[in-house]
């Protein structure tokens, strides 16, 4: 039986087509994923499904009976719950009272006591299988754990389906596993869940159904049994464009960096490599495993305890940041909001931001007019989605930041460019538009590209080596044929094997 159902709803914003014809339905106790490229109408949908929107068009239904009159409230009291990729809970407020606070309100209640809720509380966290100290201030909780407040305070409200925005953004796999936990388990109690991802191969391993849309379309809907990963992509794109072997053909075999026996303390050891002009090397590991702490360490953000990084021939002293643009080394790190960008500032800032000493003249004054055609240049080459050059990045989607993020590095003409994680929370489009520039710029100038994924595909599609790293040290290496969805899956399941073998 179908929980909710939305028939041929539209809906336009100033002349703009965010929806057309749309037709979706949630079976009850089913995960259900909704997915699709920036802009393609997924935001609007659920708003319109919460009842924070109102649709131009079309009719709803819940547990079969059709809805005449639609609104915010209307939502919640059918239990229906949405948690944004912001979460919205209280800061400055406990556990406890984020979860109760809604229904407080709801009741018109202007004084409870801790004592008369308290049993409530741990009884949903218990069926959730979640351990927090109700006493604690949410401010200070990891966001894996504010999601699983925002949850339980959807659990509060007695929620039928619960909307989840790009929940794993910003967690790690092992936190990821807990929360696919949590919503198996909510299934099973008959709740229905909307799971919104870019990455689809947490939607092949949590959901049940599928729905894409593309242009505010819906191109197709069907049970994940009866659908593969590239028929996903074909149906989001127009055609499958990201995983398919991609690999440049070499510049050279000159090598342009050479790292030996590059060691820090309690992050990683012993790490000896080499990266040839035009080569994609691949870097892939568990969480933890010193991927990252690598990458810092090379870009001189925490600098390496001993070892040696060589770049053309001579060796680098890189203490900071600083030296390593010196040499000619670049870093598009995972978490672009906090270090990539400078969220309050301009586009055009923000691209010439790497390289703004080359416009500026001897009396400190800087070349606006070259800014600005450096700001085109780049806006145009990695098609970044803007009116104006003068917007600011935070008003940017997740794919078009990212691109910015590349274009300001890109713009230094690197001679390695270091990519940690690229492609999380973008889409497919957005994801087949970096590796295309990045790719082109390997083969055309010689970068070498040093790339850490999680995504096992992003892996074997693009890179000409990869490196398994594991606890720190680098492990097995692939080369051409070797370089396999399956044998790397293998060595990242031992692993995972073995660290749950060492906890028990």
């Amino acid at each position: 039986m179908d929980f909710i159902t939305i028939q041929h709803a539209s809906k336009r914003f100033s002349g703009v087509q965010a929806l057309k014809d749309v037709s979706f339905s949630v079976v009850k106790g089913e995960v259900h994923g909704l997915i699709g490229e920036n802009g393609s109408g997924k935001s609007t949908l659920i708003k319109i499904l919460a009842g924070v929107l109102p649709a131009d068009e079309g009719d709803i239904t819940i547990e079969g009976k059709r809805i005449t009159s639609y609104g915010p409230l209307t939502g919640i009291r059918h239990g229906i719950s949405v948690i944004y990729q912001d979460i919205s809970l209280f800061p400055n407020l406990t556990v406890r009272e984020n979860i109760l606070l809604g229904r407080v309100l709801e009741q018109n209640r202007k004084v409870f006591t801790k004592r008369e809720y308290a049993e409530r509380v741990t009884r949903i966290l218990d069926d959730l299988g979640v351990v927090i100290n109700q006493d604690e201030l949410v401010g200070e909780l990891p966001i894996a754990q504010q999601q699983l407040v925002a949850i339980a305070r959807a659990l509060n409200n007695e929620s039928k389906l619960l909307i989840l925005d790009e929940p794993t953004t910003a967690l790690t796999r092992q936190e990821i596993n807990q929360l696919f936990r949590l919503v198996n388990n909510l299934k099973s109690q008959g709740i229905s869940v909307i799971f919104i991802s870019h990455k689809l191969d947490e939607i092949q391993e949590l959901c049940d159904s599928v729905t894409i849309l593309r242009d505010g379309v819906v191109v197709a809907s069907r049970s994940m049994a009866d659908i593969t990963l590239d028929e996903i992509e074909n149906l989001m794109v127009g055609k499958s464009m990201i995983h398919e072997r991609n690999v440049v053909e070499r510049v050279s075999h000159e090598e342009v960096l050479a790292v030996k026996d590059l060691t820090k303390q309690n992050n990683f050891a012993d790490i000896s490599f080499t990266l040839e002009r035009g080569e994609v090397l691949g870097i892939i590991g568990l969480l933890g495993s010193g991927r990252t702490e690598l990458a810092s360490a090379l870009f001189g953000i925490a600098p390496a305890d001993s070892g040696t990084i060589v770049i053309d021939g001579k060796e680098a002293r890189i203490r900071s940041v600083e030296d390593a643009v010196e040499y000619g080394i670049a870093y598009v790190p995972e978490d672009r909001l906090t270090q990539g960008l400078v969220m309050s500032k301009s586009i055009k800032l923000n691209v010439a931001i790497a390289t703004l000493d080359q416009y500026t003249n001897s009396l400190g004054l800087v070349d606006t007019s070259k800014i600005d055609t450096l700001a085109d240049e780049w806006i145009a080459g990695m098609s970044i989605k803007t009116d104006t050059k003068e917007k600011v990045a935070r008003m940017l989607s997740g794919g078009n930041q990212q691109k910015i993020v590349l274009s300001k590095w890109l713009a230094m003409g690197p001679k390695v460019l270091i990519l940690d994680g690229p492609t999380v929370g973008i889409d497919i489009g957005a994801k087949a538009g970096i590796f295309t520039t990045i790719n082109q710029m390997a083969k055309e100038k010689g970068m070498g590209v040093i790339l850490i994924s999680d995504e096992t595909r992003e892996i074997t599609s693009h890179c000409h080596r990869v490196i398994i790293m594991r606890n720190g040290r680098f492990g097995r290496e692939l080369v051409g044929d070797e370089i396999d969805d399956a044998v790397i899956q293998r060595e990242l399941d031992e692993q995972k094997r073995v660290i749950a073998q060492n906890l028990s």
